[in-house]
């Protein structure tokens, strides 16, 4: 099955244009950062990561009330409006199985694998649908920063963080017997080598209007370690790995699932689902501006056991 949303989500709160005195009157700090860019539009410097670090701190705080958010220099600062797409799509997924209404609050876990630094889809997550997560990741220092922002915003009941101390594993060695996920979501390093993800960065120069051969720009606009943008063979060997593992962990987790920036890798993705034999599976399409990305959803469940298992009482394990 698969379905089509090329312009961002009905519920996503980043509809339009930005309203960028609203953003600076909820952080004057962002006016610093404000330019007039090729069409005659204010915005921001995309070219600089500490505006594009501080425009994302404005919109965490003007749209879902996080106070306090920061990451260490180089660490992937995401664009936010993509990352909350993701988290309507999978509310949308779970309702599929809920007679159509969204599971909302804290008995709906979540986790988020590759939580990184900036810690974004439990925080919009936990803000949009009060659901709980449980992040991880293979870096101690990402680990580390996002400790601090889920500290210093009152959220250790909400998400809570875990390393995966194994860097061949995924899912395997991470999760506890008795703990039980309604969803896993991932946005996997989609390159596979320093030198694809340059290139990768220098088409998004262009497309910024920025390319001027007398400016030096930063490498990455976006940040990024070497783990959050690329693997060894990159996006199609991470997913299907996970994959991989995810039939090891059937009885955990209602739904896994995973970004896939690369349509070209649906077919190899296509038969690895097909290999683990799950039960069901979905592609959803998403768009925002000219970027185009996917979702990938699968399950070990048939949808009597899925919609029994969105039925059961917290905290209560699957049969």
């Amino acid at each position: 099955m698969t379905s089509t949303k090329p312009t961002l989500h009905p519920r996503n709160r980043h509809q339009g244009r930005y309203d960028f005195p609203a953003l600076i009157k909820c952080l004057p700090d962002l006016g610093r950062f404000m330019i007039t860019n090729p069409y005659g539009k204010p915005s921001i410097d995309f070219a600089n990561p500490e505006a594009v670090r501080v425009f994302n701190r404005a919109l965490l705080k003007a749209q879902y009330g996080i106070a306090h958010w920061d990451i260490p220099a180089d660490y992937l600062c995401p664009p936010i409006p993509g990352r909350a797409d993701y988290l309507h799509v999978l509310a949308d997924l779970l309702a599929e199985d809920n007679g159509g209404e969204i599971p909302r609050g804290p008995q709906v876990r979540a986790l988020d694998i590759g939580v990184g630094a900036n810690c974004i889809y439990p925080l919009i997550g936990h803000s949009d649908y009060r659901w709980r997560f449980l992040g991880s990741d293979i870096d101690a220092m990402a680990l580390g920063a996002a400790r601090a922002i889920v500290q210093a915003n009152g959220l250790a009941k909400a998400i809570t963080l875990r390393a995966q101390d194994n860097r061949k594993h995924i899912l395997l060695g991470l999760l506890k017997e008795d703990e039980r996920f309604d969803l896993t979501l991932c946005n996997p390093p989609f390159h596979a080598s320093r030198e694809e993800a340059t290139r990768g960065s220098q088409r998004k120069w262009k497309a910024l209007g920025k390319a001027d051969p007398k400016r030096k720009l930063p490498v990455l606009n976006f940040g990024g370690q070497n783990n959050e943008l690329w693997c060894e063979g990159g996006e199609i060997r991470f997913v299907t790995q996970l994959i991989s593992e995810s039939a090891q962990l059937g009885g955990q987790v209602l739904w896994f699932t995973s970004l896939v920036s690369k349509a070209s890798n649906l077919p190899g993705i296509e038969a690895a689902l097909k290999k683990a034999g799950v039960k069901a599976q979905r592609v959803v399409e998403m768009g925002q501006g000219q970027k185009q990305s996917r979702m990938v959803a699968w399950t070990f469940q048939d949808s009597t056991q899925r919609q029994v298992w969105l039925k059961r009482p917290e905290g209560k394990p699957q049969a």
